[in-house]
């Protein structure tokens, strides 16, 4: 009986970055969002806000559509702060019985 091989996870580019987890994702989205929203509500076009992100109008149109791994917190933290924002991080211990976490505030 000839045996079955399974495809094994490999990583050969030790350099290129790891996927985020779950959390870091989340707030990726979460910031997305809010990126997105302020696009609509200043009717800014994809190729306007790509002036001031200092991307291409293509990368826009992929963050939006939800595909921003490319991008970093920080880097998409420096999209608010062109759009206008500002972006304050504040570290405090967890209050009651929530666990630590990141989070965007809704403001």
């Amino acid at each position: 009986m000839d045996s079955i091989r399974r495809p094994t996870a490999q990583r050969d580019d030790l350099s290129a970055p790891l996927p985020p987890s779950g959390e870091e994702h989340l707030l990726k989205a979460q910031l997305v969002f809010k990126i997105g929203r302020l696009m609509r509500e200043r009717g800014l076009k994809q190729v306007e806000a790509a002036g001031l992100f200092g991307v291409k109008q293509p990368d826009v149109s992929k963050l939006l559509r939800g595909d921003f791994r490319q991008f970093s917190v920080e880097r998409l933290l420096r999209f608010l702060v062109a759009l206008g924002q500002d972006v304050e991080i504040v570290v405090k211990p967890p209050s009651g019985a929530e666990a630590p976490a990141l989070r965007v505030a809704r403001l």
